[in-house]
């Protein structure tokens, strides 16, 4: 899509008002982060107590997140037989089809009858 005429327009002229309008917003950011800048970290040191990174990181810590639900990487449920939000309902069908023609065992034979 958006190769039609009026799409290429649009573009080209979003493109130059970026243009026209970047001195404008760079000098509304430098004039934001110059005065306001340090008045924002005084009034949080005031509320928090602001910690450099390296003491907040530990040596030994691994920066993992703990995942709560495990997921099972060939069947992709997870603990309580749910699949992911992503999936749509023909992969989830192809997958307990999968799962189920694994599971089938043939019956049992019940025995001799004479």
């Amino acid at each position: 899509m958006a190769k039609s005429l009026r799409s290429k327009w649009r573009r080209k002229m979003r493109a130059e008002k970026r243009k026209k309008n970047a001195p404008k917003e760079l000098e509304r950011l430098k004039k934001i982060l110059g005065t306001k800048a340090d008045v924002v970290m005084e009034e949080v040191k005031e509320v928090a107590t602001v910690l450099p990174a390296e003491k907040v990181l530990q040596p030994g810590d691994d920066c993992k997140m703990d995942i709560d639900n495990k997921r099972n990487k060939k069947t992709l449920l997870d603990q309580h037989g749910q699949y992911p939000i992503w999936m749509n309902s023909r992969q989830r069908k192809k997958l307990k089809a999968q799962r189920v023609k694994g599971k089938k065992k043939s019956k049992l034979a019940k025995g001799l009858v004479w």
